[in-house]
């Protein structure tokens, strides 16, 4: 296997932080004993969580005005395997890449797989992209593309999502992730019925291509870039798809496509009830999907939302079969640090989770314990966890200190060195 940072240098960054993750560890397992808690099975359920990293987040991200790019970015998806590797190496809970197409296509995906496999990583879920034009496109998508009223660009949509299965089949994949930004930006300029007929019928060809062990995920948006009315708006708009369809659709929850203070816990709960959760994209946001690092704004609404994945998980909910995958690309940090920095955090969540006392919460809300049952959660979100996560990761050859590992690797500066600047530009990508 490709080791992009030296094993040496990382071995070196956690003999130094050893005594002291250690002792920490320790004082940690002591703690929580006195709740009841085994550390050492925590650790172990804490071990098996993993979450992918998307290819195109290992770039410099952008605003609507301006791109600024960053030193040593990816000129490619081979570049973009490389550095989701780094990751992996230093993190030891992201394993897996969820390419996006046609942005990732190469000629031979045997290589492109054998490149993975080479840098310690394989491949999550396919994305397709139908919300904006590529070059020799033959028809545009700038009114459309699963719902576009003219059905020579439905068609064009529909083959593209086709395409991706084929690649997603070479790669290893077993899910698609089908999210389209076609909508209204004036009222009147799209029968909303119709256009969700059409998205429907679309989609139906898509997903009659599915192997037998896929699955297929819809995405909502609650807007941008159709301002006035996006198809599929919410988790609503997506359930409902999801159960036209049939068994293998399922609704993925992208955590920034919500309104402000949207309850997205709640969410959560309702499509593990329908049976129909897919898994998430994470990130987070102020305001609306501002793709910053996971848990940088809300880290207590992550934790909530992992309350309800663990609950499922404990009470054996039917068809809770949940992939993570995080979803962020911003442009004033290093996006490597920012995605370690993410899956720690959305990983961090997880354990905190597991911590929940649930024979006590469910007392509680029996009771009507209001208070109890807040504080409940309260002790669970606030328990530092940090030891435990080193732990893991020097056990598994990460490092105790990612980003601190990263930074003294001199990894940004070498692919600086191998990797051509690009110009500034203008929009997101």
């Amino acid at each position: 296997m490709t080791q992009q940072i030296n094993t040496g240098l990382i071995a070196d960054h956690n003999a130094q932080a050893a005594a002291r993750v250690n002792l920490d560890y320790e004082t940690l397992g002591e703690q929580l004993a006195r709740r009841g808690v085994d550390i050492a099975v925590l650790k172990a359920d804490v071990a098996k969580f993993a979450v992918a990293v998307p290819s195109w987040g290992v770039g410099t991200g952008g605003t609507r005005f301006a791109r600024f790019p960053g030193l040593g970015e990816p000129r490619h998806v081979f570049d973009k395997i490389q550095d989701c590797g780094v990751i992996q190496q230093l993190v030891r809970c992201t394993p897996t890449v969820s390419p996006h197409f046609p942005w990732d296509k190469v000629s031979d995906y045997k290589e492109l797989r054998q490149h993975a496999e080479a840098n310690g990583v394989g491949f999550d879920a396919v994305n397709s992209n139908t919300f904006s034009d590529q070059k020799d496109q033959p028809l545009s998508y700038k009114f459309g593309s699963l719902t576009h009223a003219d059905a020579g660009v439905r068609a064009q949509a529909v083959a593209h999502n086709l395409e991706c299965i084929e690649i997603g089949k070479q790669l290893g994949s077993k899910a698609l992730t089908v999210w389209i930004g076609d909508g209204a930006n004036f009222p009147g300029q799209s029968h909303f019925r119709r256009q969700f007929e059409r998205y429907l019928d679309s989609n139906r060809q898509i997903y009659d291509a599915l192997p037998a062990d896929w699955r297929m995920f819809l995405e909502h948006k609650m807007f941008e870039p159709a301002f006035y009315a996006t198809v599929i708006q919410d988790w609503g708009s997506s359930l409902l798809a999801a159960q036209t369809l049939g068994p293998k659709a399922r609704c993925l929850v992208d955590l920034g496509h919500h309104a402000p203070n949207t309850n997205i816990e709640m969410i959560v709960a309702r499509l593990v009830h329908a049976q129909k959760l897919a898994g998430f994209h994470f990130n987070d946001s102020k305001y609306g999907d501002d793709d910053l690092d996971s848990g940088s704004i809300n880290p207590f609404q992550l934790f909530l939302v992992f309350n309800e994945l663990v609950d499922a998980a404990q009470t054996g909910a039917a068809e809770f079969d949940p992939a993570y995958m995080l979803d962020q690309s911003h442009n004033v940090t290093d996006p490597i640090e920012s995605l370690m920095t993410s899956a720690v955090t959305v990983q961090r969540c997880y354990a905190q989770a597991l911590l929940v006392d649930r024979k006590a919460l469910t007392a509680y809300q029996d009771s009507n314990d209001v208070l109890m049952a807040a504080q409940t959660l309260k002790q669970a979100f606030h328990t530092d966890v940090t030891p435990l996560l080193q732990k893991i990761r020097m056990d598994a050859g990460g490092a105790a200190d990612p980003v601190a590992a990263y930074r003294a690797s001199g990894y940004r500066k070498q692919m600086a060195a191998i990797r051509p600047a690009s110009g500034p530009s203008s929009g997101i990508v």
